[in-house]
């Protein structure tokens, strides 16, 4: 699980800037990730090999298996915490292979990233959590990002709830928020880690409909999950971590 502070959060929140690294190629207009005989390693230990993969814009995914079977592994590797040094990876539209780190911010920012621990700053308002992160990505406009935080706390069912302190809201609503941060500049991929995990049934729920809502919009969402009786109401494409491979479940 990534911590996220004052200095770190411009990596880990998708952002606003138009960016065209050298590295970036085009992928069939609908792939938001392709992925093509990938092995993946922590600490030059093999976790998954030979991972085939692809997924559409506004397809919802699911990432399922048994603890320490690759699941984050995987996540961390598409939003490049983890290097790719054998096989083929591209994340909406960037080449992970060749990527320098200086690029890797740039990747971050078309994405929205969804933890378990829902990682708000508890030092400030919900509506200075957002507002932090648009400064952070490049946003200027007072007026304009105070309508983009209206949108998105609206898009969330917490258009009232914006002067609130984290400890003040429920879980869900929490979890709700860090959906708005994740949304706030409009990313092409959310991937979320776990997030009805620390939720009960009824908010969960909640929590899904709202993640498909978004993939409706045209987003694709992969969300690695062990909820296997939310994904019996919420059908959906699957893939399984077992055995060092990706499968389709």
């Amino acid at each position: 699980m990534l911590p996220v502070s004052d200095s770190d959060m411009t990596e880990y929140s998708s952002g606003v800037l138009i960016f065209t690294p050298s590295n970036q190629h085009a992928m069939a207009s609908d792939t938001i990730i392709e992925l093509s005989g990938l092995s993946i390693f922590q600490r030059n230990i093999l976790v998954l090999s030979q991972v085939d993969l692809r997924v559409d814009k506004g397809e919802f995914v699911y990432l399922i298996g048994k603890t320490g079977t690759g699941k984050s592994s995987l996540l961390k590797t598409l939003y490049a915490d983890l290097k790719v040094t054998e096989g083929e990876a591209t994340v909406a539209g960037f080449n992970l292979k060749t990527m320098k780190r200086r690029e890797v911010p740039f990747l971050r920012r078309k994405l929205g990233i969804v933890f378990q621990d829902f990682q708000l700053l508890s030092d400030r308002s919900i509506t200075d959590n957002l507002l932090f992160v648009l400064k952070a990505t490049g946003w200027d406009d007072k007026a304009a990002m105070e309508d983009r935080i209206r949108d998105v706390l609206d898009k969330v069912g917490l258009g009232t709830k914006g002067f609130k302190m984290p400890h003040q809201l429920a879980g869900g609503e929490q979890q709700r928020v860090s959906i708005a941060r994740a949304l706030l500049n409009d990313p092409e991929l959310i991937l979320a880690d776990e997030p009805t995990g620390n939720l009960d049934p009824e908010t969960s729920e909640g929590i899904m409909t709202l993640l498909f809502d978004i993939s409706r919009t045209g987003r694709a969402v992969l969300m690695a999950t062990h909820n296997y009786a939310l994904m019996e109401k919420f059908p959906s494409r699957t893939l399984k971590c077992e055995n060092g491979r990706v499968l389709v479940s």
